[in-house]
């Protein structure tokens, strides 16, 4: 099969071996595969990427000296069953998966995260291989296009159940690249308004407001901080009075703010600016040294709370938002490549005004 590789720290296109299904596994051919952020930061900091999952104590532990096909977004159609499985979903079937596979040789497990391993080949390749208890089947009408977004989508409502929401609650969405817009399509499902967003980027701006956001800021001319003031500021309320003082009488809203941008200096931004009381959600994956003086977070009582990925339950739930239109990530998509555009493609997504989320097409 052909497949864009991940090799010598360069993305070459070149033939390799189909994978080969294994006990509870199946053969999938790759209909669609979208390029994360992830797989940026992987292609140009693979080895410093390894080296923080290592030191944090995870089980990832990509060879970046071997091959290495990205790609974990993805839907695909069923084409070859392997040994002991149930076949319950027939050849044809189109489905998606969370992006690992399971192999049991004797009493021992071996997880290997499809995209990240140097045993398994993930999206960016013509096939891969799955685990049949984790397959879900794309419901009827529900196109390829859509189906590929479940993942990332997933991503973003684990961060909106995170972050323990309530009725009054005013949201702020720092950064609406596609882990923002994510959050903006939960935050939308959870009917908790209004939703404030902000990006430097107008195309971004755009997109949030397409995803639900009900107020859209670029943090250049105006703070979202501010906007929150304003906007959880409720009639009679006076923060100077004795009352307000004592928490009596008249209270501001809640504030929930969700750090979608994973650049150092930006969580120190968001001490500073945050409401007193309000919770800091971090979606954005950081993988740089950072630093922040606690004493802003001390004296305002904030609440931090890191959150990574989702759990299979929210990546299935994620999947019928997604075929019942509760979230329409068509306007995401603003690119398609085969595997010999995936370099290409990787170049051009460094410009957040050309394109959002660039999905890959194996066989295209």
């Amino acid at each position: 099969m052909r497949a864009a590789i991940f090799r010598n720290g360069d993305l070459v296109v070149d033939s390799m071996a189909d994978p080969v299904p294994v006990d509870g596994q199946v053969l999938v051919k790759t209909l669609a595969c979208g390029i994360c952020g992830s797989d940026l930061h992987a292609f140009h900091h693979a080895d410093k990427m390894v080296d923080a999952a290592k030191r944090s104590g995870s089980e990832f532990a990509m060879d970046t000296k071997r091959d290495i096909v990205f790609g974990h977004e993805f839907c695909g159609e069923i084409l070859e069953h392997g040994p002991n499985t149930t076949k319950t979903l027939k050849v044809g079937t189109r489905v998606c998966s969370v992006p690992i596979t399971v192999a049991i040789t004797g009493e021992k497990a071996k997880i290997n995260p499809v995209g990240y391993s140097n045993d398994v080949p993930g999206g960016f390749a013509e096939h891969i291989v799955l685990n049949e208890m984790l397959m879900l089947e794309v419901p009827n009408g529900l196109s390829t296009e859509q189906a590929a977004l479940t993942e990332p989508m997933a991503v973003g409502w684990h961060a909106v159940e995170k972050a323990r929401l309530e009725a009054n609650d005013i949201p702020i969405v720092i950064g609406c690249g596609p882990v923002g817009l994510a959050v903006i399509a939960g935050l939308k499902i959870k009917g908790v308004h209004p939703i404030i967003a902000c990006d430097f980027s107008p195309a971004r701006r755009k997109l949030a407001e397409t995803m639900g956001a009900d107020i859209v800021l670029d943090p250049a001319k105006d703070s979202p901080y501010k906007r929150w003031t304003d906007e959880a500021t409720p009639e009679g309320y006076d923060a100077s009075s004795v009352i307000s003082i004592l928490g009596m009488g008249p209270k501001l809203r809640p504030g929930v703010i969700f750090e979608c941008v994973g650049v150092p200096g930006i969580i120190q931004q968001m001490l500073e600016g945050a409401p007193r009381g309000a919770r800091i959600v971090v979606v954005g994956v950081c993988m740089e040294q950072d630093k922040f003086e606690p004493f802003f977070a001390i004296n305002k009582e904030l609440n931090m709370q890191f959150v990574l990925g989702y759990t299979p339950e929210e990546f299935a739930l994620t999947l019928h938002h997604l075929a019942e239109g509760k979230i329409d990530g068509s306007p995401l998509v603003t690119g398609r490549v085969g595997v010999d555009g995936v370099k290409q493609a990787f170049k051009d997504l460094a410009s957040p005004e050309v394109h959002a989320k660039i999905l890959v097409e194996p066989w295209r």
